[in-house]
């Protein structure tokens, strides 16, 4: 074997040896992987998102994955003449886009499915509506009415219990039933959280399309890549935190306070993030910690 060729090797293997801690630590765990964003429409960067996700599966952990589907909803409501609106993020969601809504999840959350079972692993797709999984009441934003928005006030983790209990993946579309059992669009970012309180995860993690938390967005020598949760809730005490970032580190906080043990973000658009992040020992995201783990900025 040519020396560049044993070289290639080692490292391999030296992978392999700083990966086994985690793979101990984490055995018969349970992850939460929120799955959305760019990762989400393109093709190349779907297959290595459901590989690492399989992969994490296949050596032990319980993997959870929940899924949105914006973009997507967005491009079948344009589709109908109609024009996507937003307020504070939550997408106004009348009767037709709520149907549009339903209609794109369920048809993302079989395509996750087939992908997932493609790689020898059985995987059972599901809403919040299936089995009470996620019971909602109607949510506002700044007290306006955006429709058909839930907002989860009770999660029902049996039916994921069951499946887990199974050696199925359990892959969650984001809808919920109120207590009339009127159906509700559910922001997945609020799913993930509940669902990974409710089934005590020991991981979080959010695929999202930037690297991580910044003290300063527009410094990049300012990247966070560990806090820990009082230090997270004073860069929002001090107005660091902003845009779509501020109501996903909101859940970010609530998931730790809740018993989540450990959350994420991760850049979904660099291929393997998952691995890089659980897997080294010096990620490539965000972490954030319980205050007792802490360490300073």
């Amino acid at each position: 074997m040519r020396e560049t060729e044993m070289k290639q090797v080692l490292q391999k293997a030296e992978v392999l040896i700083e990966a086994l801690p985690y793979i101990q630590k984490f055995n018969r765990k349970i992850i939460v992987v929120k799955y959305g964003g760019s990762a989400m429409s393109n093709e190349e960067l779907q297959e290595n998102v459901i590989k690492d996700v399989t992969l994490l599966k296949l050596v032990g952990f319980k993997p959870i994955i929940v899924h949105g589907g914006g973009k997507e909803i967005s491009r079948w409501v344009g589709k109908v003449g109609k024009e996507a609106q937003f307020v504070n993020g939550l997408r106004v969601t009348d009767d037709e886009t709520m149907e549009i809504a339903e209609m794109v999840l369920s048809r993302v959350n079989k395509h996750l499915v087939t992908m997932v079972q493609g790689l020898g692993v059985k995987a059972v797709g599901v809403s919040g509506k299936d089995g009470g999984l996620l019971t909602v009441e109607k949510k506002y934003a700044d007290g306006q009415d955006i429709g058909y928005v839930g907002e989860v006030t009770q999660v029902n983790p049996k039916l994921l219990f069951d499946l887990l209990e199974k050696d199925f993946l359990p892959i969650v579309a984001p809808i919920g039933l109120d207590e009339k059992f009127q159906t509700y669009n559910i922001n997945a970012d609020d799913a993930a959280c509940a669902i990974a309180k409710a089934v005590n995860a020991q991981k979080l993690a959010f695929l999202t399309d930037i690297e991580g938390l910044y003290k300063d967005i527009n410094d990049k020598s300012t990247f966070i890549s560990r806090l820990t949760v009082s230090q997270a809730a004073q860069l929002m005490e001090d107005g660091l935190i902003g845009g779509g970032m501020l109501p996903k580190l909101s859940n970010c906080i609530s998931a730790i306070r809740n018993g989540v043990n450990r959350v994420h973000i991760l850049d979904g658009r660099i291929a393997h993030c998952l691995l890089l992040e659980i897997f080294t020992n010096h990620g490539i995201g965000t972490a954030i910690i319980l205050d007792e783990e802490g360490e300073s900025l």
